[in-house]
């Protein structure tokens, strides 16, 4: 039995998808896929897929924010503003983002509601929620993640400093490379961008392809430590891949890391 890995990441009506042979490396692909189930039923039935898009989402929200995106931001510090607070699930499944901002003030305390930014991926959060509860074999293959809390791991669980957007994006997007690099993902790999996806979404699928290894392979790490569950059993948990230690400045290109412990921490 092989095993495979995946990454996915949102991109443009679609997803980046990104996937590995853990016994041989030299077996990948990249793609970009409908739909998160034509990943799941692909011919290399990924054991282990990270996505990009929050899964479990509370009825009510207490205190602005699911306890696995307050631990994200407080993990970025200064790049907290990637991770979007999710709002209650009646306002992830409302018509407009008019109705989604009541439903998200109705049933959160103190109120909030999603910005436009947060309110444009909810078709991303519905279509993996509804999946999620259709297929519930899918339950222990799919898990969320966030590329930025990823990258931030990877560099040694400090912030990289660099955007992957804006004036200094390519030297924010070589870093990621770097850290892709030092993660051990194959050259040929980090090279394989498929046609029509941007960069930025391609190491994005790449990092939650980390992510979904040091998952298998039982250390990477749940934020918050205890995960908790929604109303529908789904888990609100954002995994985060082992600490790489980098002896490099983040300017610089990343080493190679040391080999993490096992076990999840």
């Amino acid at each position: 039995m092989t095993r495979w890995v995946a990454g996915l990441d949102g991109c443009r009506g679609a997803w980046a998808g990104a996937l590995l042979d853990l016994d041989d490396p030299g077996r990948h692909r990249c793609a970009r896929f409908p739909d998160v189930a034509a990943l799941l039923d692909a011919p290399e039935r990924p054991l282990v897929v990270g996505i990009d898009v929050p899964i479990g989402l509370p009825d009510r929200i207490v205190g602005r924010g699911r306890a696995a995106d307050l631990a994200a931001r407080a993990r970025l510090g200064p790049a907290r503003s990637s991770v979007f607070p999710m709002p209650p699930r009646a306002a992830v499944y409302a018509p407009d983002y008019a109705a989604a901002k009541a439903a998200s003030r109705a049933a959160s305390e103190p109120p909030f509601a999603p910005s436009i930014q947060g309110y444009n991926i909810f078709r991303y959060v519905r279509a993996v929620d509804t999946l999620l509860r259709e297929r519930p074999e899918a339950r222990d293959r799919i898990h969320e993640v966030h590329p930025e809390v990823a990258f931030h791991a990877l560099n040694g669980d400090r912030p990289l400093g660099l955007s992957k957007k804006g004036p200094r994006a390519r030297a924010g997007l070589d870093l990621r490379r770097a850290l892709l690099a030092a993660a051990s993902l194959p050259a040929a790999l980090i090279d394989a961008r498929v046609r029509g996806i941007p960069e930025d979404d391609h190491l994005d699928a790449l990092a939650a392809l980390v992510v979904a290894r040091d998952i298998l392979e039982g250390c990477a790490r749940p934020l918050p430590a205890v995960p908790e569950r929604d109303a529908h059993g789904l888990p609100v948990v954002i995994w985060t891949p082992a600490v790489r230690t980098i002896a490099a400045e983040p300017d610089a290109p990343a080493v190679p890391p040391s080999r993490p412990p096992s076990g999840t921490e």
